[in-house]
């Protein structure tokens, strides 16, 4: 994986070891022979380096948010699945082998969740409907792939979504060493500078003999509690067995094939063509790092209810799947969570997380980010 973060480091990063206590985080305390000392330039560099791995192990997942509790009724539906990880503490295995060998499966109460890659084979599965989603990657697929919401997140994959945030404005050190499924580990803190965030700090369980990221916490400014926070709590670096990568689909189950895009057909277009077959799919960023906000276009975020060019209606839509109602009227589980959340501000509506705001526009625009809504606000100004 290139990691462009890299580019800052030797601007930002602070050039010591900090002393035991400071900025210290809740993960685990440290026990056992201490690592040797690294500054933060050479535990950035272990992260950057250690490259793939073959593993399994336990992950536990926690959030302190602020969003309300899902209902009971129609929690870990496919429709409140991304919801229902950012609000609530979650279990899931994890296993992986290589880039193109992967399962990750959520442990609900009385049903799973899973997600599964081999090869050019890709599932999602959940047993508590009896439902599943299949894709076929191209030939020339680079061994990625995007997660799909309601899957859960590993400390690699958000340590790298968080590094990538990281500018001079960035303080970087080491505080004491931490364990984290029982393996020593750097703890690399990184403490935003900048009061146009809503991130207080992140700390990041870095392992001392591989460099793979074990866990991660992120707070929130005024929160003596991580908002978020991903660990391992059992690890084992080996490959797991290669039929706990082999998928097929229950007997009954409802089988939905998910189209893939044709991105040689895409490459292939004039410039001017592809940019504009891009248009208004992607959002633009306004500023960098922690104080970066998204701008979605009007109609490329489904909304509660938000017909193109109409009001909001959250008892005839859900928010989940655009073009698509509820065919007796009646408010789905999400939309019902999204207007419990939303308070009207000027010129829209705004859902408030201890890390992230959201403000919905009256004209359909959707600004994002981990700022203050005035900077939501500032950002949404016509310029």
């Amino acid at each position: 994986m290139t990691r462009t973060w890299l580019r800052w480091m030797p601007a930002a990063v602070v050039p010591a070891v900090i002393a035991a206590g400071v900025l210290s985080g809740s993960l685990p305390a440290s026990a056992g022979d201490p690592l040797p000392e690294k500054t933060p330039r050479q535990v950035l560099l272990m992260v950057a380096q250690h490259g793939e791995k073959s593993l399994s192990g336990t992950l536990e997942q926690t959030s302190q948010m602020g969003l309300p509790e899902l209902p009971k009724a129609g929690a870990g539906s496919p429709e409140t699945a991304w919801l229902e990880l950012l609000t609530g503490p979650h279990t899931a295995r994890v296993y992986l082998d290589g880039p193109e060998k992967a399962r990750v499966q959520i442990m609900d109460r009385m049903a799973e969740r899973n997600a599964v890659r081999n090869g050019d084979e890709l599932w999602f599965y959940n047993s508590k409907d009896n439902t599943a989603a299949h894709a076929q990657l191209p030939a020339d697929a680079d061994g990625r792939h995007e997660a799909r919401p309601g899957t859960a997140t590993t400390p690699e994959e958000l340590a790298d979504k968080l590094l990538a945030k990281l500018d001079a404005s960035t303080e970087v050190t080491v505080g004491t060493d931490v364990q984290v499924a029982g393996r020593s580990a750097y703890n690399l803190l990184l403490t935003p500078t900048s009061d146009a965030t809503l991130v207080d700090s992140v700390a990041i369980a870095v392992d001392g003999e591989t460099g793979l990221p074990l866990g991660v916490e992120v707070k929130a400014r005024g929160q003596a509690e991580p908002a978020f926070s991903v660990a391992y709590t059992s690890l084992t670096l080996e490959a797991p067995d290669a039929a706990i990568f082999n998928f097929t689909p229950p007997p009954g189950a409802t089988v939905e094939e998910i189209p893939v895009p044709d991105h040689k057909a895409a490459a292939a277009l004039p410039p001017s063509d592809a940019a504009a077959a891009k248009a208004g799919k992607r959002p633009t960023v306004t500023g960098t790092g922690w104080a970066s906000v998204l701008e979605f276009p009007a109609g490329a975020v489904a909304l509660p209810g938000k017909a193109q060019g109409g009001a909001p209606d959250p008892a005839t839509a859900n928010p989940l799947r655009p073009g698509t109602s509820d065919p007796e009227g009646t408010r789905t589980v999400a939309a019902a969570l999204l207007e419990q959340a939303a308070v009207a501000v000027p010129g829209g509506r705004l859902v408030s997380t201890s890390l992230v705001n959201v403000l919905i526009l009256n004209d359909g625009r959707v600004l994002a980010g981990s700022v203050p809504l005035e900077r939501l606000q500032a950002a949404a100004t016509p310029r």
